[in-house]
């Protein structure tokens, strides 16, 4: 791995501006700080005006914020892009093939490529799935890949994330604000859409249904405003044309899902859901649940009703699973994985562990379920008391931890206080899978704003970029 940060738009000694970024550079080289400041207080204002906000879990009753947006785009060639590509395509399907195998026959795990126990013992199996027989086989019909990038050729997959992944609605809010405040932009350069993004939803969530209806009926269930995602379940719903619900608003009858209408009962083929397995159903799950469904898990495995995602894909995306997938990779589909993980050292081991200890300073640990930056300690950033207090939680629950060196994420040019400067950004691409795999090109794009900081996490004070995927021949 590089020790040097890359810079995605200037390379070299000199600084010369990259290929890709040469349309960016002479925007910025004519349009004023002042024009690049302004924009601050439209996009705020746009992203009120719309109800583009973002409520953190543990925030004030009732606080929410717009995301920071930085106005100067993330800009990839067609050939970065076309390899991404290629890479996220295979993951996908391995991922899909170790979820149908890991609650069917587990033949990766008779093989001895990896521990029956790493799946029967993870906190996120869910025993009442096993056994399920999907449309097509299909798991994660929406998988959100968190990719870095250190060289000019590097990248790395850094978590993959296969039950509710979150952030599309920003790709597709993003691309319309650029559009707005730097239409001279993108008339210079060709930039491939993603607008077409809710219409590949919607026809890979009906293409999973059990029925051979032509036209499935689809809802997304949201556990309601309060939370932190709700403005993405409600743009979603409304950019497809399909129903927002609560679980109040859907009931099972002699095995069927029916949402509640005006014009009386209506049946429901396809739950594209936002709550958590342990939600989703009273009656097989937690009973003080009151954001899912009494019976629709019954439903689902009378095959009357498809759930996307899948349940108990959270098998598949902790991080201790995490480092089978090129493994994986290469026994469901006998080939060499194409993106590389970041190396990874277990709690669970106990050479890893000892040396996870020994180099607390100098490693990224993450809780094995963790996810929006919390439950993380970043060595290098961190104090030695925190890395003491950290060592201790480590000690207590060392299967619980994982650890990767500090990469050194690459930058990319944005407006902060201090004018333009660079800035540490991850990539997470949406790959949606039913009876074909489509991935819109670009993604979400996440930028630590503060200097030198590598958190790019939304809940941490990270903000977001445009993700321009070049045409072929731009």
């Amino acid at each position: 791995m590089a020790a040097k940060t890359f810079d995605e738009m200037r390379s070299g000694a000199e600084g010369a501006i990259r290929d890709p970024y040469r349309g960016v550079a002479q925007w910025l080289d004519s349009t004023s700080p002042e024009r690049l400041a302004a924009t601050r207080h439209e996009v705020d204002q746009f992203y009120r005006r719309h109800g583009i906000t973002f409520g953190a879990y543990g925030a004030a009753e009732g606080s929410e914020t717009t995301i920071p947006f930085d106005i100067i785009p993330r800009v990839m060639a067609w050939d970065e892009w076309e390899y991404l590509h290629k890479g996220l395509v295979q993951r996908v399907k391995a991922l899909n093939a170790f979820l149908a195998d890991a609650y069917g026959e587990r033949k990766i795990c008779r093989a001895g490529v990896i521990p029956e126990k790493q799946i029967l013992m993870n906190a996120e199996f869910v025993a009442m799935a096993q056994g399920l027989k999907l449309p097509g086989d299909v798991h994660a019909h929406i998988a959100g890949i968190d990719l870095v990038r250190v060289g000019e050729k590097d990248f790395y997959v850094l978590e993959d994330n296969v039950r509710t992944p979150s952030g599309v609605s920003y790709v597709l809010e993003n691309r319309e604000v650029m559009m707005r405040l730097a239409p001279e932009l993108f008339s210079a350069m060709r930039v491939m859409p993603v607008a077409n993004y809710t219409e590949e939803l919607l026809a890979t969530l009906r293409s999973v249904s059990f029925g051979d209806s032509h036209e499935p009926n689809v809802v997304l269930l949201t556990p309601g405003h309060y939370n932190s995602a709700y403005f993405e379940h409600a743009f979603l719903a409304d950019e497809m044309g399909i129903e927002l619900v609560k679980g109040s608003d859907l009931f099972v009858d002699e095995g069927r899902v029916f949402m509640r209408t005006p014009r009386g009962p209506q049946r429901v083929d396809v739950i594209y859901r936002r709550v958590d397995d342990a939600f989703l159903d009273p009656l097989a799950m937690r009973p003080d649940s009151y954001l899912g469904v009494a019976g629709l898990i019954g439903a689902l495995r009378a095959g009357r009703v498809n759930i996307v995602n899948a349940l108990g894909n959270g098998v598949a995306d902790d991080k201790s699973t995490y480092t089978y997938v090129p493994q994986m990779i290469r026994f469901y589909l006998d080939e060499e994985p194409i993106l590389q993980n970041v190396q990874t050292h277990r709690g669970d081991r106990p050479d890893d562990l000892k040396y996870m200890l020994e180099h607390l300073s100098e490693l990224v640990v993450k809780e094995v379920h963790g996810s929006g930056g919390k439950g993380m300690l970043v060595g290098p950033t961190s104090s030695k008391q925190e890395i003491e207090e950290f060592s201790q939680l480590v000690k207590a629950r060392p299967d619980n931890y994982i650890a990767q060196p500090t990469l050194a994420l690459s930058t990319c040019p944005t407006f902060v206080a201090q004018g333009v400067a660079p800035r540490h950004v991850d990539l997470r691409p949406f790959v949606l899978s039913g009876k074909k795999i489509t991935i819109v090109p670009g993604g979400l794009t996440r930028v630590a704003l503060k200097e030198g900081s590598l958190v790019v996490n939304s809940s941490q004070g990270g903000g977001t970029k445009d993700t321009w995927v070049l045409a072929p021949d731009a």
